[in-house]
């Protein structure tokens, strides 16, 4: 079946092409101008009839029989393409939106990303080369065209408001992330996520050092300026430009040769309750072990072969990409991947 985009293309090429054949033929045959020609064209193939610009020849009269059949047959043509498009594109839309609201349904301890701008567009791909599914609100249609491009769970709304945060599953979620364009917008959303779900992870993006006690009050957990981090980093970059180009190749998403990541320790992994010495990590998976987060929040660095791993601990090791996932299902057992 060809596409309806091309069927309709196809159609108003039609068009074009009988009104053209109609213009040079009046011209051709009864010697008219450019004006008069395409003059009875248009009202020949729209079957209007005002009646003829001049007297015609036999010849003319029959170009003019069959230049009003193959105007019928056009425009019906592009009627039934038109009627066409429209419809199929509806039925397109409301069946994908469907699908789209019974995947957000279904998910739980998802991500929320609250604004499609800058910062959201590089939040979606880091999370999605994770191979995390984030589910987006945006209001902005041209956004929302680029979203649907990427095939990116979406809902079309205002983050501010309850009803898109009860759409995305705020209920579920594990985090909500406020990317949003003004402080103003970003202190009321966290101020209503907060309520709708006391429990969520919430971190929000500020403008300005203002804002950031301001999201700190209405609700979030942290509060980060993309400003001031992008100032540091560059300062670091002149300051440590090794260290700098170290960690770019430890957090470039698209790399696989070496990553570093954080993996909690589920009180049925085999490895809790081990010594770093007698869990093999590092013989097994070729991994460096960087830290240990204790549930308490302590951050025991370069911890020792002595170290005790215990089920909620959070083990951050660095690697590659393939060895982590391996040591991932062991630490977590009963949890076959990140996303839900």
């Amino acid at each position: 079946m060809l596409d309806i985009s091309k069927h309709l293309r196809f159609s108003l090429s039609l068009v074009i092409a009988t009104t053209l054949i109609g213009t040079f033929g009046y011209m051709a045959l009864e010697g008219w101008g450019l004006l008069d020609a395409s003059y009875m064209t248009i009202i020949t193939m729209t079957t209007v009839g005002y009646g003829e610009v001049h007297s015609m020849s036999h010849t003319g009269r029959v170009f003019t029989i069959f230049l009003v059949t193959m105007g019928a047959v056009s425009f019906l043509y592009v009627t039934s393409a038109l009627v066409q498009f429209l419809v199929e594109t509806q039925i397109r839309n409301i069946f994908g939106r469907r699908v789209l609201d019974k995947r957000i349904k279904h998910m739980k301890k998802h991500y929320i990303i609250c604004g499609y701008g800058r910062i959201g567009q590089v939040l979606c791909n880091n999370f999605r080369a994770h191979g995390i599914e984030p589910v987006v609100i945006e209001k902005e249609q041209d956004r929302i065209e680029h979203m649907e491009a990427q095939n990116l769970l979406y809902i079309s709304g205002d983050a501010t408001e309850e009803e898109a945060l009860l759409r995305a599953g705020i209920d579920r979620a594990e985090a909500l992330i406020a990317a949003l364009a003004t402080d103003t917008d970003s202190v009321f959303l966290v101020l209503t996520a907060r309520q709708l779900n006391p429990e969520i992870f919430i971190l929000a993006r500020a403008s300005s050092v203002k804002a950031r006690a301001k999201l700190y009050a209405a609700g979030a957990n942290r509060v980060e300026s993309p400003y001031e981090i992008g100032g540091i980093s560059m300062a670091q970059r002149i300051l440590r430009p090794s260290v700098s180009n170290f960690l770019d190749l430890v957090f470039a998403y698209n790399r696989k040769d070496i990553q570093m990541d954080e993996i909690p320790v589920a009180e049925s992994s085999p490895l809790a309750g081990l010594m770093l010495r007698d869990s093999g990590i590092r013989q097994k998976y070729n991994l460096i072990i960087i830290a240990v987060k204790t549930p308490d929040g302590n951050m025991l660095f370069n911890p020792s072969h002595e170290t005790l791993i215990r089920g909620g601990d959070t083990v951050i090791a660095m690697g590659k990409t393939d060895n982590l996932a391996e040591l991932e299902k062991e630490l977590q057992p009963d949890r076959n991947k990140k996303t839900p």
